[in-house]
């Protein structure tokens, strides 16, 4: 593996193009392209975000867009960034100023512009039609979706969340929303076909939805409570009560993270309690639970970073990890369940390509991942954990390759990369797992993967 020199960014804004031609990264208030076979600068863009008149009027200040008054301020910086979907446009939005500027790849003069207005602007990402921008305001008011064929916009009052609030379906024909209407939740499910008419409205059983998440085969949606109960709905985009889950005795805490089976057949669902509740389509009841454990026995493989052997290769070159032998025992943090936020649970869910792992990370023990066996559907049903990766630091961020179905990378904000693969060929010719640490020479190195 070979480095390149580290390029500037900034808010860890890096982002593929999505065949991988391209990278593309915001620096300040400035959007730059490059080749991702070369890294040769392709286009760059300098973004105006200057307040438009509405914004002047309400703050009645222009001080920002005086004469040479200075453009590179914190609040004129890019804060969000995004490719459509055929890599033809791009977005670079500054949420301060309540300002999407959007721009064509192959037409370096062309350049669109969207003034959030009055109610400000959180966020804004592409609709999967890679026509269509979501813009979603301050305070909850409202979403607006614009088009960039028609140059009209559509407006979707009240939703509940910018971030973890809303989904398409995986073919792009439906946009589903959690909204709040009259103290209520409520499901709006729009067709972008028909310039995201409402198709069918109806309420859902949460009292204070916290997420929701939508079955790989488009058929189930699965609706959470907030962190104080723990209580999972299934419901159909019919509107229909499918089932409820909540575990017995009930842990207290709610669920953090919810995560469907590639192949919808099933749900795993882990919350503050250090326990992954594994649910089938069919009776929407666990079928499994795996637990966290301070011991780890015998039959899995344990891996664990080498000591200070960044500062013995200076940062250069792949080492592997030791192999432990034998059952061990690591350190859980102790966390006091009477504050808020408790620093437990399964902060980190997330299935490989195939599904046949599940990689989880608890927040109580947070420089180990552990990586469960999911059996196919041909193999006697017998999950359990397989490999446990242990480090000196804290996991930041944790990736499944998104092509190869045994293949993960991760970092810890050090000057070095992990991975994991059961994909080697070992010397008889057989797959076995290997797991390296790979340094990066480099005196400044992103805490972040892409």
């Amino acid at each position: 593996m070979d480095f390149t020199e580290i390029y500037k960014q900034s808010a860890g804004l890096v982002l593929f193009s999505p065949g991988a031609h391209f990278i593309l990264t915001a620096v300040h208030d400035r959007l730059i392209v490059r080749r991702a076979d070369t890294f040769q600068i392709t286009r760059t863009w300098l973004i105006d975000a200057s307040p438009n008149p509405t914004s002047n009027l309400i703050s009645k200040s222009a001080q920002s867009s005086a004469p040479g008054a200075s453009t590179s301020t914190p609040e004129n910086w890019i804060s969000h960034i995004g490719w459509s979907c055929d890599s033809e446009y791009l977005l670079a939005a500054c949420a301060k100023k309540g300002v999407v500027n959007v721009f064509k790849l192959r037409d370096e003069d062309w350049n669109s512009r969207i003034d959030s207005g009055a109610e400000g602007l959180v966020k804004a990402e592409w609709a999967p039609d890679g026509r269509t921008i979501l813009c979603f305001s301050e305070w909850g008011l409202r979403v607006t979706i614009w088009s960039l064929v028609t140059g009209t916009a559509t407006y979707i009052q009240f939703p509940v969340h910018p971030d973890r609030g809303y989904t398409f379906r995986a073919d792009g024909r439906y946009f589903i929303l959690a909204e709040r209407h009259k103290s209520k939740d409520t499901l709006g499910l729009y067709d972008t076909t028909e310039s995201y008419k409402l198709a069918r409205h109806f309420s859902l059983p949460t009292a204070s939805l916290s997420s929701l998440c939508l079955s790989p085969t488009g058929n189930h949606l699965a609706v959470w409570e907030g962190p104080l109960e723990y209580k999972l709905h299934i419901v159909s985009l019919a509107g229909d009560l499918q089932a409820t889950f909540t575990p017995d005795p009930d842990p207290g805490f709610g669920i953090r993270n919810a995560v469907w089976h590639p192949s919808g057949m099933f749900l795993a669902v882990g919350g503050w309690d250090d326990k992954i509740h594994i649910l089938d389509c069919l009776s929407w009841s666990p079928v499994t639970t795996l637990e966290l454990s301070s011991r780890i026995l015998a039959g899995t493989n344990i891996w664990r970073e080498p000591s200070k052997w960044l500062e013995s290769t200076e940062a250069r070159g792949f080492l592997s990890y030791e192999r432990l032998q034998g059952p061990q025992s690591i350190n859980l943090a102790r966390t006091d369940l009477s504050k808020p936020n408790p620093k437990t649970g399964a902060v980190q869910l997330e299935w490989n390509k195939t599904g046949s792992l599940l990689l989880v990370r608890f927040e109580n023990v947070p420089t180990v991942i552990h990586i469960y066996s999911f059996p196919s559907a041909s193999e006697p049903f017998n999950p359990k954990l397989r490999s446990i990766l242990m480090h000196a630091k804290p996991i930041l961020h944790a990736r499944w390759n998104p092509v190869r179905k045994g293949s993960l990378a991760l970092c810890c904000g050090t000057r070095s990369i992990y991975t994991w693969s059961d994909e080697w060929i070992g010397e008889e010719g057989m797959e076995e797992e290997m797991a390296e640490c790979i340094g990066v020479p480099a005196s400044e190195y992103p805490s972040a993967l892409t």
